[in-house]
C-alpha cells in the first residue's frame, strides 16, 4: 500500500505516538466492541466504520498496525446509527476515536462538542475543492474527506444520443423523439429542494451567502430577487404551466419512468445508476440543464471520517486518517466499496477512467457542498412544501417571500 507521506505530521506523527505511550483510544473502548467498555489495550484505534466498507479498511489498518504497533479496530455499524451513537457516547468518554459519516453532520457534532479539528497540513492540496470546503466548518477542517456525490442528469443515449444545450432544448428533445414526458425528477407532496436546487442556483439564489468561514446563517439569500424569479419559472413549469415538475412524481414514479423508456432524461444520483444500466438502458451522465445563461449547480454531499474530540490519541488518529486512509489505493478501495467518486484528486481521476463515473465528477465541479450549518434545519422545515404549492399553482412571489420569511424567523429564534 503507497503511504502519503506530504502531510506536516507525517515525519514525526508515529515518533510522536510512541513518546505519548500510546494513551489509549477515547472512552475505552474495548470488550464490548462498540466502545461501551473499559480499555483493555492502550495501544488500539477504535473505527466506527460503516459494516458495507470495513473490508475496503483492512489493508490499511493492517499496514497501520505494522508499522506503528498500533492495533486499529474496525467496528461495523449500520450507517444510520453512527451519528447519534457517536454524539451521545463521546461526552460520557466512550465511542471510538475516529468515526465515518457525512459533512452534513458537522453543525451538529460542532454545537455537541465531539469532534476535533484533524490537520491536513500540505495534503490539503491533494483532495477536491468541494471536498476540503464540505470539511471544514467555522474556518476549521474537521474531516478527512474519502468520497464526493452529488446528483446529474441521467440520459436514454439510445433516444436521445446528444446532450442538451440547457433546460429548454431538453424538453425539445424529448418531445422531437416522440415522448410525452421527456424528463423526470423526484417531487411528491411535500417537494424535494435537493433536487430542485441547481435550477434555484441557475438563478443566483443560493440559500446562504459565505465569508472566509464558509456559509454564513446570518446572510440568507434565499430570498433575494433571483429567488423570486426561480419561483416564477418554476410555476411556470408546474400545474398551470408546462406541467414538467409534478408533485405527484416521487422517487419510485421518476425512475419506473426513466425505466421503461417513457422518459428520456432523469435527474438522480449515483445511486440510482445501477437499476438504469441493470435495465438494458445506454445511460450517459449529463450536467444539470440550465434555465438560465448560468450553470446549474447542485449540492454536493461529502463523506469522510471524524476524529473524537474525547480521544486520548488524536495523533496517532491524525496520522492514520492523513498518511493511511487519504491515499490513493484505500480510497480506489472506498470507492470499489461504494462506486462513489473518490476525494482525492488522484483516486477520483483514476475512478473516472469509467464514463458514468467521469460525468458525475464533471457535474461535480460545479457542485456546492450542502450547507452543514445548524440554520440549514429551518431551511428544510419550510422549503420544499413552498416548493410544493408554487409546482401545484400558488402564487409564485408570494409564497416565495412567505417561505423567506418563516425561515428568517425560525433562523431568529
Amino acid at each position: 500500500m503507497r503511504v502519503n507521506r506530504k502531510s506536516l505530521l507525517a515525519a514525526g506523527a508515529v515518533a510522536i505516538v510512541t513518546t505519548l505511550g500510546l494513551a489509549g483510544c477515547a472512552g475505552g473502548s474495548g470488550d464490548s466492541g462498540d466502545g461501551s467498555g473499559d480499555s483493555s489495550a492502550a495501544s488500539t484505534l477504535t473505527v466506527w466504520v460503516d459494516t458495507e466498507r470495513v473490508d475496503a479498511l483492512k489493508g490499511a489498518a493492517e499496514a497501520y498496525t505494522e508499522k506503528t504497533g498500533v492495533k486499529v479496530d474496525l467496528v461495523g455499524k449500520d450507517n444510520a446509527d453512527i451519528k447519534d451513537d457517536f454524539i451521545q457516547q463521546v461526552p460520557t468518554g466512550k465511542g471510538p476515536d475516529i468515526a465515518m459519516g457525512a459533512h452534513d453532520w458537522l453543525g451538529e457534532l460542532s454545537t455537541n462538542g465531539v469532534v476535533a479539528p484533524i490537520e491536513l497540513g500540505d495534503s490539503a492540496a491533494d483532495y477536491l475543492k468541494v471536498a476540503i470546503d464540505a470539511s471544514t466548518y467555522e474556518g476549521t477542517t474537521y474531516m478527512l474527506p474519502y468520497a464526493v456525490e452529488n446528483i446529474a442528469v441521467l440520459r436514454n443515449a439510445d433516444l436521445i444520443p446528444e446532450p442538451a444545450a440547457n433546460f429548454d432544448d431538453m424538453i425539445a428533445k424529448g418531445k422531437a423523439a416522440g415522448l410525452a414526458q421527456p424528463f423526470v425528477v423526484e417531487q411528491g407532496a411535500e417537494g424535494n429542494p435537493y433536487h430542485l436546487y441547481p435550477f434555484q442556483t441557475a438563478f443566483g439564489a443560493p440559500v446562504f451567502g459565505t465569508n472566509d468561514q464558509g456559509y454564513d446563517p446570518t446572510d440568507l439569500q434565499i430570498g433575494n430577487a433571483g429567488g423570486e424569479q426561480f419561483a416564477q419559472w418554476l410555476s411556470g413549469q408546474g400545474k398551470n404551466g408546462t406541467g414538467v415538475f409534478n408533485t405527484d412524481i416521487d422517487g419510485d414514479i421518476a425512475k419506473t419512468a426513466f425505466l421503461d423508456g417513457t422518459a428520456a432524461f432523469w435527474l438522480t444520483g449515483p445511486w440510482n445508476v445501477g437499476a438504469a444500466v441493470d435495465a438494458g438502458i445506454n445511460v450517459a451522465i449529463d450536467p444539470v440543464p440550465s434555465p438560465t445563461a448560468d450553470p446549474a449547480s447542485p449540492f454536493a454531499g461529502v463523506k469522510g471520517f471524524f476524529i473524537s474530540a474525547e480521544s486520548k490519541n488524536k495523533v496517532a488518529a491524525n496520522d492514520f486518517l492523513v498518511n493511511y486512509l487519504g491515499t490513493e489505493d484505500v480510497q480506489l478501495e472506498l470507492f470499489k466499496a461504494g462506486n462513489v467518486l473518490p476525494a482525492l484528486s488522484a483516486a477520483a481521476e483514476t475512478a473516472s477512467a469509467d464514463p458514468i463515473i467521469a460525468g458525475f465528477a464533471a457535474v461535480g465541479d460545479q457542485a456546492v457542498p450542502m450547507p452543514a450549518i445548524p440554520a440549514m434545519g429551518a431551511v428544510w422545515q419550510y422549503w420544499g412544501i413552498a416548493q410544493a404549492e408554487i409546482i401545484n399553482g400558488a402564487d409564485p412571489v408570494a409564497t416565495w417571500q412567505k417561505l423567506t420569511a418563516d425561515v428568517q424567523a425560525a433562523i431568529s429564534k
